[in-house]
């Protein structure tokens, strides 16, 4: 009896384990955990700003938005999937209003197509796996990249460096890292 005890609780405390080590590899971003939610869940998880953003390609007003004024060092992430899309490295002040990049963190997590909305042609970025509308981008950017994603800020999630690995995005801390 008192072996059939000891088995049970080393079987729990195992178990224990390997659900936490579960819970560790759910936060942070894994492109084949992600399931887009239905848009009633969509509808109940964003604010009506961030789905008229992300699911109606609606736009946001220009200097009275979260993240067009943010100097910390972090990094982007969608608001719907938390694929990670841009970094602080690569913001800059534009003059326009809207957080503005001259590249993605990830490109694998960008995705961008023609759209006619205004009724000129202007490129459209959208996120690559929850298919979210993040804003534009335009050839009127700073060197190196000649590029400015201007970003809607109701269609990101702004996580700050120190909260990358806590959050399961540890793998972007290095970047932080001033070089010796």
């Amino acid at each position: 009896m008192k072996m059939v005890m000891i088995a049970l609780v080393a079987g729990l405390a195992l178990a224990s384990v390997a659900q936490g080590q579960n819970a560790a590899r759910l936060k942070g971003w894994v492109a084949s955990n992600f399931r887009k939610p239905s848009d009633e869940e969509l509808r109940k998880k964003l604010t009506p700003l961030q789905y008229q953003v992300t699911q109606k390609e609606g736009t946001e007003r220009a200097y009275s938005n979260e993240y067009w004024d943010n100097h910390r060092a972090g990094i982007y992430v969608d608001v719907v999937s938390g694929e990670p899309l841009f970094s602080s490295i690569d913001k800059y002040e534009s003059g326009t209003g809207w957080p503005s990049f001259t590249k993605p963190l990830e490109k694998v997590n960008i995705k961008t197509g023609t759209d006619f909305k205004i009724g000129l042609p202007r490129t459209e970025v959208r996120s690559a796996h929850a298919d979210s509308h993040l804003g534009h981008v335009f050839d009127d950017g700073p060197p190196p990249t000649g590029q400015r994603y201007c970003m809607n800020s109701a269609a990101m999630r702004f996580i700050p460096v120190e909260k990358l690995a806590e959050e399961g995005y540890g793998q972007y801390v290095l970047l932080f890292q001033k070089k010796k």
